[in-house]
């Protein structure tokens, strides 16, 4: 553990590491997805998180924490808007024999989809999404969030569990 001439909750230290990191974080974010508003965002949000779990994080860590925060956050801001699309290019139906019942639990089944897969963990939610939306098999997962193809197939039962309950309970 480090000391608390070196601890991340120090605000002096704190500080400094924001010093450091702001600049280059926030330029890693906005080649990542080229507005510099949602890097500066993201880049905030992920000082955020690093202040409210300084007592968790090591100094010597502080900036690979920021940076894994700043980059799942992006991806999950992607995915999310990915979703989004999806759902915006689903055919409608134009006939009208659909009936208005029938159309008014269509939209409460996507709605409720939708806050089935934003109350998901981070973690599930990014793999749920990067499977299901992008198509993306458990191994290019695993690849890409560097874990285990155990630990990606895991967060995936683990979501399509929380995920039945959750639609079943709204």
């Amino acid at each position: 553990m480090a000391s608390t001439d070196n601890s991340v909750c120090n605000q002096k230290v704190f500080n400094q590491i924001f010093d450091d990191n702001s600049q280059t974080l926030c330029n890693y974010l906005y080649y990542q997805c080229g507005d510099l508003q949602q890097a500066e965002d993201l880049a905030q949000e992920a000082f955020i998180k690093l202040w409210d779990n300084c007592k968790k994080v090591i100094f010597e860590k502080a900036r690979a924490f920021l940076y894994t925060v700043a980059k799942n956050a992006f991806y999950n801001q992607v995915a999310h808007k990915k979703v989004v699309l999806e759902y915006a290019k689903m055919p409608r139906s134009t006939s009208d024999n659909e009936t208005p019942e029938y159309k008014i639990e269509e939209n409460e089944f996507m709605e409720r989809l939708q806050a089935a897969i934003n109350a998901l963990p981070e973690g599930q939610r990014e793999v749920f999404l990067l499977n299901r939306i992008d198509k993306k098999t458990y191994r290019e997962i695993a690849e890409m969030l560097d874990v285990s193809q155990k630990a990606v197939e895991k967060r995936m039962h683990k979501a399509l569990v929380k995920m039945r309950k959750t639609i079943k309970n709204i």
